[in-house]
């Protein structure tokens, strides 16, 4: 996108956020529930197809662009994130990198366009970090797949109009060999959602489990339409996914941070503006810090991903530095408020629990140093 058109849509995203995202956010979470004009909104942005190529109706992003306009979206709580995310990530990025032409041309537009919405349905009651034991069945009959078993916590699964299902379609062939990627549309015979679940933050942002009991989908469902390679096509996408979680916790550092120096400039204690106590300044330094370097590593993985070059120690830094320290950030802007910090009226609290889950999904934090110190003694012996 050149210069001048990307600056436009990035500050129409950040007029967008100002004037109706946040002065929403009270709504969402009081009603559980991101209202549908902000979803039609998010979709004449063309906000659902940032990351879809321009052939197929999006917006064709590269990384670095994505990042920025992701940040821009979540100084508003990230629950307004979450609708978009599903789609914008694994929904659709597995079927640009190995989809067939025929699914392509199938599901891109409608996916860049919010007319179909995506989720993705990996983890399982007993599969969360260790994805490869899933259990889910994919049974060939014939010319299709009977797909069995359970997903849990699906981000978008109430609002998702088609799942990419990842399921065992080779029972003797363990770990990630045996599981392939099926595009599912919600609306199949033998799927059910359970309850909302009742979460910690996120109030908004809508999960809950997806049973498959006997779902009959054709065998061309599987993504690339070879069996097998389903787990490979999740890993293809997740670097991606990652710098992009990166980018969702550096927009809420830029909204912590710009409360934090709000309050503390405003409050007075003891005679004197409590920004002006040193061990005050101390916590908005180190906040500050910690933003800052987050944006560093977040920019190099997205410029490295850009020029075509390995990223996977980078896409997991950036991810795993960002979503800590957004939470230390979240934790310092909660301690400069005070008890007006544990109170609902300021918001710090709410955000205090929305970005806990940043360092679990996506790849747990200590999944990360594993892949990071993995990548570092591999990168040793080439």
């Amino acid at each position: 996108m050149d210069v001048e058109t990307f600056e436009l849509l990035r500050n129409t995203v950040s007029r967008f956020v100002s004037e109706r995202l946040i002065p929403a956010e009270d709504e969402v979470e009081a009603n559980d529930d991101v209202p549908e004009e902000i979803v039609q909104e998010m979709r004449d942005l063309g906000l659902f197809g940032l990351s879809i190529p321009e052939a197929f109706g999006g917006l064709g992003l590269s990384m670095v662009e994505e990042a920025v306009i992701i940040r821009e979206l979540t100084r508003a709580s990230v629950v307004f994130r979450s609708v978009i995310g599903t789609t914008v990530g694994i929904g659709s990025q597995g079927i640009v990198i190995d989809g067939t032409d025929g699914q392509k041309q199938e599901w891109l537009p409608k996916l860049a366009a919010g007319q179909a919405i995506g989720a993705f349905a990996l983890t399982e009651p007993e599969a969360g970090s260790d994805a490869a034991s899933i259990k889910t069945q994919a049974a060939r009959d014939g010319d299709v797949y009977r797909i069995t078993g359970t997903k849990r916590f699906i981000t978008n699964a109430p609002r998702a109009s088609v799942f990419t299902v990842m399921a065992r379609t080779e029972p003797g062939t363990p770990g990630a060999a045996g599981i392939s990627a099926f595009i599912v549309p919600a609306d199949k015979p033998g799927i059910t959602l359970g309850k909302p679940d009742r979460k910690m933050g996120q109030r908004g942002a809508k999960t809950c489990d997806v049973i498959f009991d006997d779902c009959i989908v054709p065998a061309d469902a599987i993504i690339g339409g070879k069996p097998g390679l389903g787990f490979k096509t999740a890993m293809k996408v997740l670097d991606r996914g990652r710098i992009h979680i990166g980018a969702v916790a550096l927009g809420m550092c830029d909204r912590l941070i710009e409360a934090s120096l709000s309050y503390s400039s405003g409050r007075k204690q003891f005679g004197q503006r409590l920004a002006d106590f040193q061990l005050v300044q101390g916590m908005l330094a180190d906040s500050q810090t910690d933003a800052l370097a987050a944006a560093g590593v977040v920019e190099q993985a997205a410029r490295r991903f850009d020029a075509g070059q390995d990223v996977r120690l980078e896409a997991a830094v950036a991810k795993y530095f960002a979503s800590e320290a957004v939470g230390r950030i979240a934790d310092r802007a909660v301690q400069i408020h005070g008890g007006a910090g544990y109170m609902a009226d300021y918001k710090v609290e709410r955000f205090y629990r929305d970005v806990r889950l940043l360092r679990i999904y996506e790849g747990a934090s200590q999944i990360q140093q594993l892949v990071i110190a993995r990548e570092m003694l591999r990168r040793l012996t080439n």
